[in-house]
């Protein structure tokens, strides 16, 4: 099941905002509050449907959004994640 309303399920959600947002090793621990969150998926395709340029999103960099963005430019991100999601639910 896919969810719109996603952020306020968010595991980062009581945290301070300014910790997704860093730079260099601080961006994997950034990375660890992603880690266990229950809409990491729905996060990560708002990032990179909108093209957000900065900060840890759905456990990924700007610079791991980058990669993912040129190699797929005209991704419809949300169905590519979902899809995914289904698969692999469908595999378990």
């Amino acid at each position: 099941m896919w969810v719109d309303d996603w952020a306020p399920r968010a595991a980062c959600r009581e945290g301070q905002p300014d910790q997704l947002f860093v730079r260099g090793a601080e961006q994997n621990k950034a990375k660890q509050v992603c880690a266990g969150c229950a809409v990491r998926t729905e996060c990560l395709a708002e990032a990179l449907d909108n093209q957000i340029e900065w900060g840890v999103w759905g456990g990924m960099t700007e610079r791991e959004r980058r990669a993912l963005l040129r190699r797929r430019p005209n991704a419809s991100w949300r169905k590519v994640l979902e899809d995914a999601r289904n698969q692999n639910a469908a595999r378990v």
